[in-house]
């Protein structure tokens, strides 16, 4: 049996815990929960006579809760990212006539992705062009850097 490196495991529990945050933290019933903090924090200002400990607690808390789920969000948009990438691979290399060269762009440095979008700009620009009038400019073209 074959173990995973500690690193490895450690990354797969967090992933599932911010699966699992993300799930429990983005209901309506989290949101509730946040609203209700709120609204009995506001109605006890006056028993504590909008003193600055009272401020105090709700800033803290809200400080917190803002650095944790900054973590949180960014696993879950690298996640997203990264699966919306594969699906687009997928789709480039199943099409017939798309360039294989397109898969996994996204770790091209900016001038290789810049030299790419150039190569496309100029055909979307010669397809309309080369319109007419019409919109016949459907198709698989080449795409040359030449």
């Amino acid at each position: 049996m074959r173990r995973r490196s500690l690193k490895t495991r450690d990354a797969g529990l967090f992933s599932r815990l911010a699966n699992e945050a993300s799930r429990v933290l983005g209901s309506v019933a989290a949101f509730g929960a946040a609203l209700g903090i709120v609204i009995v924090w506001g109605l006890t200002g006056p028993l504590f006579g909008y003193s600055d400990t009272w401020q105090l607690v709700i800033n803290t808390g809200t400080t917190i809760v803002t650095f944790l789920m900054v973590f949180l969000i960014q696993n879950t948009q690298n996640r997203d990212s990264a699966a919306i990438q594969l699906k687009l691979d997928e789709l480039i290399r199943s099409t017939k006539g798309a360039h294989n060269a397109l898969l996994d762009l996204e770790k091209l440095s900016a001038n290789d992705l810049e030299d790419i979008r150039t190569l496309y700009q100029t055909l979307a620009e010669k397809a309309r062009h080369e319109k007419k009038g019409g919109w016949g400019d459907t198709g698989t073209p080449d795409v040359n850097p030449a």
